[in-house]
């Protein structure tokens, strides 16, 4: 009996935990996505430390010489990827030696960057923050420019009951922004719930993308969240070795994270380093432009062959995977400290 009603007790705080989550809208995948690997108990997502994170998202305060926010190089309107540069920028005009990633289904992932360099999101902003070709600044910096904002103090104490600004609480908001950034209602998840249908052509490239891209990219992120050697020729001026710069293990040489193909309209350009403006030159780099190394990853040893209609198929199904809704979401836009004050 005893048995019996602590296993109904856990049921009901489990459900009770996930229904306070959905009822608050913070977080709400559909039900084919999996289960997170983010850890949502510490502390669960609350409206105060999220709108503190969008914040400190949008804030040059964060660099160095206060001119670079994260949304510098992950601007909401691109999927929080950037299109201006094949590489990213940061103060004093430096040029980092990446593409900024898109950022979204963050809770699914376990590694962060092109190289898997962070395995925890709320530890990933500090990397920016102090890399000297992105933000070049460092975290006890930017917890003394806090300190000297009575907006931020209010701001840090409405979301974690102290005014006390700490490294902790800095990543903590800025992770808990993030998480929100959940990208589920393309045309593909309308098909996939029930309420559209493909056109014939979308169903064909859908039927080629099974064949030729699944393997990396699958369901539903349209990404494994693994790093592969894809073939990509080195580019001599950037000499970029992926996640053997993280790992130094031989076989991690020219190996990246397999980014995600949902929307791929608003994330370009495309490739670790920026170099293919389009979807068409990424195709024709898979049918014909993969360089063999030792580090090759296998499903590339076999060559994919795409008729001209076959690649237009394919690419329209591709464009199944642009989401609007996430794209030009609000709840995601800029925010300052003076917006946060009128509400």
């Amino acid at each position: 009996m005893r048995k019996n009603v602590i296993i109904l007790c856990l049921f009901v705080f489990i459900m009770f935990s996930f229904v306070l989550i959905k009822d608050n809208h913070f977080f709400y995948p559909p039900d084919y996505f999996p289960k997170p690997v983010y850890n949502f108990e510490q502390p669960p997502l609350d409206s105060n430390k999220i709108e503190l994170g969008r914040i400190l998202f949008y804030d040059p305060i964060l660099s160095k010489d206060n001119t670079i926010s994260c949304a510098s190089c992950h601007s909401p309107f691109n999927a929080f990827a950037h299109t201006d540069h094949d590489l990213s920028h940061g103060i004093f005009d430096s040029i980092g030696n990446r593409n900024a990633p898109a950022l979204f289904n963050l809770a699914w992932q376990k590694t962060f960057m092109w190289d898997g360099a962070i395995n925890h999101l709320d530890m990933q902003a500090l990397a920016p923050i102090s890399h000297p070709s992105e933000m070049g600044s460092n975290i006890n910096e930017v917890i003394k420019k806090l300190n000297e904002s009575k907006a931020y103090k209010e701001l840090f104490l409405n979301a974690f009951q102290d005014s006390t600004i700490s490294t902790s609480k800095i990543l903590k908001a800025l992770s808990q922004f993030q998480l929100t950034l959940v990208s589920s209602n393309t045309k593909y998840d309308k098909v996939k719930m029930g309420k559209e249908t493909f056109t014939e052509q979308e169903k064909n490239g859908y039927q080629l993308y099974k064949n030729n891209c699944a393997s990396c990219h699958s369901e539903p992120f349209f990404s494994n969240y693994n790093f592969e050697n894809n073939g990509l020729p080195i580019d001599p001026a950037l000499n970029d070795m992926g996640r053997y710069v993280i790992t130094e293990n031989e076989n991690d040489k020219r190996k990246f994270k397999v980014p995600s193909l949902r929307n791929l309209s608003f994330t370009y350009p495309y490739m670790h380093d920026g170099r293919f403006m389009t979807l068409q030159e990424v195709i024709n780099h898979y049918t014909s432009g993969i360089e063999y190394s030792e580090t090759l990853s296998l499903q590339f040893n076999k060559s994919i062959e795409l008729s001209s209609n076959e690649k237009v198929d394919l690419i329209s199904f591709l464009l199944t995977l642009n989401d609007k809704d996430f794209v030009f979401n609000k709840k995601h836009q800029f925010k300052k400290i003076s917006d946060q004050a009128k509400e």
